[in-house]
């Protein structure tokens, strides 16, 4: 069975709902329900006996959009493991983009990372590329930009905690720098953090990375390995906004895509791309009572 939830702006909602149904049954597609979650209040709730996940998000993306939803192949649970991105997802910004500015060569380093977010780029060769245009940026201007740039995304806090207090192991892999991903995670509440470092050398940026490179495949195995440590048939969440977050969005039981870009979105049975980080928390049915943070 097929549980679609959904929130949407509700002005003409019946009768895009009328037109889902319709669009959903030319396909195959039956309807079985549709209810709004009591506990949660602006949360729709579609079940379908039928199991074409794929048309399920399509039809919804064409009569709902921009919308925040969740479809999945079963009833939907907590999550024990939660696996989140860092640049554009916990936090609003790209963390090397920032950084680059105080060097300035931002826009130089922005367009680099923006194709690599879209997937046009090969991950590592990309990242490699830019951490070398930081070579000989004081490592002090980190600290700059952490407390000048780096803010929080809307609801990150109380997503974390209220995982956290129901028992969800909360973990941020990032593609980004330790420098950065550590105080972040204190600050959000993660219990522990995979990323790159960056080589310094006489309080400067050296231009390389100290390590291996934290790529969608660690980000991927980082997941799987968090659920295996907990024992068979772990549910699973993971969160991200790029190409490189598409190998744990699609292992994971609930892989969410936030305001991402098309590849990832195309990826996950998760989308917001219309409120914050606490929608995730409405669509796994949290009651708002709950929350914590």
């Amino acid at each position: 069975m097929l549980i679609a939830r959904l929130i949407a702006d509700t002005q003409g909602l019946s009768a895009r709902i009328e037109a889902a149904r319709a669009d959903l049954e030319a396909r195959g597609v039956r309807l079985a329900g549709v209810a709004m979650l009591d506990h949660c209040g602006e949360t729709l709730e579609i079940t379908s006996p039928d199991d074409d996940r794929a048309a399920m998000l399509d039809v919804l993306d064409q009569h709902f959009a921009p919308a925040d939803m969740l479809v999945a192949n079963d009833d939907i649970v907590f999550p024990r493991v939660f696996v989140s991105d860092m640049d554009s997802t916990m936090i609003g910004q790209e963390c090397i983009d920032e950084l680059a500015d105080f060097a300035g060569l931002k826009d130089r380093v922005a367009a680099i990372t923006e194709r690599a977010m879209q997937g046009e780029l090969d991950f590592e060769s990309a990242l490699r590329e830019r951490v070398g245009l930081l070579t000989d940026l004081p490592e002090s201007a980190i600290t700059e930009c952490l407390a000048s740039r780096i803010v929080p995304m809307a609801g990150a806090k109380t997503l974390v905690a209220t995982l956290k207090a129901r028992g969800c192991r909360t973990v941020l892999v990032t593609g980004g720098f330790h420098h950065f991903a550590d105080p972040v995670a204190e600050q959000l509440g993660f219990e522990y953090v995979v990323g790159n470092r960056l080589e310094v050398a006489a309080d400067k940026l050296s231009g390389g990375l100290d390590g291996a490179i934290v790529d969608s495949a660690v980000k991927k195995a980082t997941l799987l390995s968090e659920a295996e440590a907990l024992g068979e048939d772990v549910v699973t969440m993971a969160i991200g906004d790029g190409a490189n977050d598409i190998p744990m969005i699609e292992a994971a039981t609930y892989g969410f895509a936030y305001h991402a870009k098309p590849k990832a979105r195309a990826a996950a049975n998760g989308r917001i791309d219309r409120g914050d980080l606490t929608k995730v928390l409405k669509l796994l049915g949290v009651p708002m009572r709950d929350w914590v943070g």
